[in-house]
Protein backbone atom coordinates (compact mmCIF):
# COMPACT_ATOMS: atom_id res chain seq x y z
CA UNK A 1 0.00 0.00 0.00
CA UNK A 2 1.46 3.37 -1.02
CA UNK A 3 0.77 6.43 1.04
CA UNK A 4 0.14 9.66 -0.87
CA UNK A 5 2.48 12.45 0.18
CA UNK A 6 1.12 15.82 1.19
CA UNK A 7 1.97 18.55 -1.38
CA UNK A 8 3.81 20.55 1.32
CA UNK A 9 6.05 17.56 2.04
CA UNK A 10 6.88 17.18 -1.64
CA UNK A 11 7.73 20.89 -1.89
CA UNK A 12 9.96 20.71 1.23
CA UNK A 13 11.67 17.59 -0.11
CA UNK A 14 12.55 19.45 -3.32
CA UNK A 15 13.81 22.45 -1.33
CA UNK A 16 16.07 20.34 0.90
CA UNK A 17 17.20 18.16 -2.02
CA UNK A 18 18.38 21.38 -3.71
CA UNK A 19 19.96 22.54 -0.41
CA UNK A 20 21.93 19.28 -0.16
CA UNK A 21 22.85 19.51 -3.85
CA UNK A 22 24.26 23.04 -3.35
CA UNK A 23 26.41 21.91 -0.39
CA UNK A 24 27.52 18.66 -2.05
CA UNK A 25 28.08 20.22 -5.45
CA UNK A 26 30.23 23.05 -4.08
CA UNK A 27 27.88 25.43 -5.87
CA UNK A 28 27.83 28.91 -4.28
CA UNK A 29 25.15 30.05 -6.74
CA UNK A 30 22.99 27.07 -5.75
CA UNK A 31 21.94 28.76 -2.50
CA UNK A 32 20.49 31.89 -4.13
CA UNK A 33 17.20 30.41 -5.45
CA UNK A 34 16.60 28.60 -2.14
CA UNK A 35 16.75 31.67 0.07
CA UNK A 36 13.92 34.13 0.69
CA UNK A 37 14.63 37.83 1.07
CA UNK A 38 16.03 38.41 4.57
CA UNK A 39 17.51 34.89 4.78
CA UNK A 40 19.60 34.05 7.88
CA UNK A 41 21.70 30.95 8.62
CA UNK A 42 23.31 29.66 11.83
CA UNK A 43 25.22 26.57 12.91
CA UNK A 44 27.53 25.81 15.85
CA UNK A 45 30.51 27.22 13.91
CA UNK A 46 28.99 30.63 13.14
CA UNK A 47 29.56 33.29 15.80
CA UNK A 48 26.50 35.24 14.63
CA UNK A 49 23.74 34.60 12.10
CA UNK A 50 24.87 34.85 8.48
CA UNK A 51 22.74 37.15 6.34
CA UNK A 52 21.87 36.26 2.79
CA UNK A 53 23.02 33.56 0.42
CA UNK A 54 26.36 35.30 -0.26
CA UNK A 55 27.44 35.04 3.39
CA UNK A 56 26.25 31.42 3.45
CA UNK A 57 28.30 30.75 0.30
CA UNK A 58 31.44 32.17 1.94
CA UNK A 59 30.81 29.98 4.99
CA UNK A 60 30.34 26.93 2.76
CA UNK A 61 33.54 27.76 0.86
CA UNK A 62 35.54 27.29 4.09
CA UNK A 63 34.04 23.80 4.42
CA UNK A 64 34.75 22.99 0.77
CA UNK A 65 38.35 24.16 1.12
CA UNK A 66 39.01 22.02 4.21
CA UNK A 67 36.90 19.05 3.08
CA UNK A 68 37.11 19.01 -0.74
CA UNK A 69 35.04 15.82 -0.95
CA UNK A 70 32.35 17.12 1.44
CA UNK A 71 28.83 16.00 0.76
CA UNK A 72 25.52 16.41 2.56
CA UNK A 73 23.17 13.41 2.52
CA UNK A 74 19.59 12.97 3.60
CA UNK A 75 19.17 10.59 6.56
CA UNK A 76 15.42 10.55 7.17
CA UNK A 77 12.00 12.00 6.52
CA UNK A 78 11.69 15.77 6.34
CA UNK A 79 8.88 17.25 8.42
CA UNK A 80 6.88 20.40 7.79
CA UNK A 81 3.75 22.25 8.80
CA UNK A 82 4.11 24.70 5.91
CA UNK A 83 5.76 27.41 8.03
CA UNK A 84 8.61 25.42 9.57
CA UNK A 85 10.53 22.41 8.30
CA UNK A 86 13.06 20.01 9.71
CA UNK A 87 15.52 17.93 7.69
CA UNK A 88 17.83 15.27 9.16
CA UNK A 89 21.09 14.85 7.25
CA UNK A 90 24.75 13.96 7.58
CA UNK A 91 27.90 15.67 6.40
CA UNK A 92 30.68 13.42 5.16
CA UNK A 93 34.17 14.38 4.05
CA UNK A 94 37.91 14.02 4.46
CA UNK A 95 39.84 16.76 6.26
CA UNK A 96 42.50 17.69 3.66
CA UNK A 97 43.32 21.37 4.31
CA UNK A 98 43.63 23.66 7.37
CA UNK A 99 40.44 24.46 9.25
CA UNK A 100 40.85 27.41 11.59
CA UNK A 101 44.04 26.63 13.51
CA UNK A 102 43.86 22.88 12.82
CA UNK A 103 46.12 21.47 10.13
CA UNK A 104 44.80 18.76 7.81
CA UNK A 105 44.34 15.45 9.61
CA UNK A 106 43.44 13.27 6.63
CA UNK A 107 40.62 11.85 8.74
CA UNK A 108 37.22 10.99 7.34
CA UNK A 109 34.39 12.73 9.17
CA UNK A 110 30.71 11.83 9.49
CA UNK A 111 28.59 14.41 11.32
CA UNK A 112 24.87 13.89 11.74
CA UNK A 113 22.83 17.09 11.73
CA UNK A 114 19.31 18.44 11.74
CA UNK A 115 18.44 21.57 9.78
CA UNK A 116 15.48 23.45 11.26
CA UNK A 117 14.10 26.13 8.98
CA UNK A 118 11.43 28.78 8.76
CA UNK A 119 9.90 28.98 5.31
CA UNK A 120 8.46 31.87 3.33
CA UNK A 121 6.83 31.33 -0.05
CA UNK A 122 8.49 27.93 -0.46
CA UNK A 123 11.97 29.25 0.27
CA UNK A 124 14.22 29.33 3.33
CA UNK A 125 13.83 32.42 5.50
CA UNK A 126 15.87 31.16 8.44
CA UNK A 127 17.88 27.95 8.67
CA UNK A 128 19.77 26.60 11.63
CA UNK A 129 21.88 23.45 11.52
CA UNK A 130 22.32 21.55 14.77
CA UNK A 131 25.22 19.12 15.08
CA UNK A 132 27.61 17.75 17.69
CA UNK A 133 30.82 19.77 17.48
CA UNK A 134 32.41 17.67 20.23
CA UNK A 135 31.88 14.46 18.24
CA UNK A 136 33.40 16.14 15.17
CA UNK A 137 36.41 17.10 17.34
CA UNK A 138 36.74 13.50 18.51
CA UNK A 139 36.67 12.26 14.92
CA UNK A 140 39.36 14.78 13.91
CA UNK A 141 41.55 13.78 16.85
CA UNK A 142 41.21 17.05 18.78
CA UNK A 143 40.00 15.26 21.91
CA UNK A 144 40.94 11.88 23.37
CA UNK A 145 38.43 9.08 22.85
CA UNK A 146 36.25 8.30 25.90
CA UNK A 147 37.59 5.46 28.04
CA UNK A 148 41.23 6.02 27.17
CA UNK A 149 43.94 6.98 29.67
CA UNK A 150 44.22 10.36 27.92
CA UNK A 151 40.49 10.96 28.38
CA UNK A 152 40.67 10.07 32.09
CA UNK A 153 43.66 12.40 32.53
CA UNK A 154 41.76 15.22 30.83
CA UNK A 155 38.76 14.67 33.11
CA UNK A 156 41.06 14.68 36.14
CA UNK A 157 42.64 17.96 35.03
CA UNK A 158 39.20 19.48 34.52
CA UNK A 159 38.22 18.55 38.07
CA UNK A 160 35.85 15.66 37.32
CA UNK A 161 37.95 13.03 39.14
CA UNK A 162 38.68 9.56 37.86
CA UNK A 163 35.94 7.52 36.22
CA UNK A 164 36.05 3.86 35.42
Amino acid sequence: MTKDRHPLSVQVDRLFDDWERAWSGRDPAGFEPLCAEGFQYEDPLTAEPLHGPSELSRHAAHLWESFPDARLNRTGERLTDGTFACAPCKLLGTHRAPLGGLGPTGRFLVVHAVVYAELRDGRLLRARAFFDVHDAGLQLGLFPKPGTASHRALLLLRGFGLRS
